[in-house]
């Protein structure tokens, strides 16, 4: 048994948290860019484009978490390709992420009228105009809350990348509960790291949608 006090269990995990928020920037801003990517090329109507993403997303959204970390880890490595657990958990998170906010981005723009697409096309703009002009802007107050909350949910999952060896808040926590038999004390601490986390991108989720939505 090693004799922690409370500030150097603070401090382990202080210093692994930064890991988790690395990990939880990767996979959000990835997984953002391959959403966008996969949305407008539904929007646009490519051909084969519509099925692709709905089974890369129906894949994604249900299958396990858990099971894409260990297939990102294992399987590229079948394939020859030596990864690091810190590349295997970006890469299984960054895909994880873009198949739910593809989805949750195209049920924003889903909700926006049809009548503002057939304003659009009658003024002669291209798909690329439409979309920052007329629908971008409508589409992304609607979409602010489930985008955050989903944020929430990464910095969330991060915790499952410990099962690879990633040494993230979880992996840290259950590494010093095993050094100072503490583990109430330790996981306290750690709960306490992800609502620090995770409670201020709420807050600013509902400060920001009531500003898009014009609430006073």
């Amino acid at each position: 048994m090693i004799d922690f006090s409370l500030w150097d269990i603070f401090r382990n995990l202080l210093l692994a948290a930064r890991w988790t928020v690395a990990l939880s920037v990767i996979a959000f801003v990835g997984g953002g860019l391959i959403g966008i990517a996969l949305l407008v090329a539904r929007l646009a109507k490519l051909r084969g484009a519509e099925p692709a993403v709905r089974t890369y997303v129906q894949v994604f959204q249900g299958t396990p978490l858990l099971m894409q970390l260990f297939l990102a880890y294992f399987g590229l490595a079948l394939l020859g390709l030596n990864v690091s657990a810190w590349t295997a958990a970006a890469l299984a998170l960054t895909l994880y992420s873009s198949a739910y906010l593809t989805e949750i981005w195209r049920g924003c723009v889903d909700a926006v009228p049809r009548g503002q697409w057939e304003a659009g096309r009658a003024l002669a703009l291209s798909l690329r105009e439409q979309l920052w002009h007329v629908i971008g802007p409508q589409a992304l107050k609607v979409a602010v809350p489930p985008t955050v909350g989903f944020s929430v949910q990464v910095i969330k999952g991060t915790a499952l990348a410990s099962v690879i060896g990633f040494i993230e808040l979880t992996k840290a926590g259950t590494m010093i509960a095993n050094a100072t038999f503490s583990p109430f004390t330790v996981y306290a601490c750690v709960a306490l790291m992800y609502f620090v986390l995770c409670f201020p991108v709420s807050w600013w989720a509902r400060l920001l949608e009531r500003k898009l939505h014009g609430d006073r």
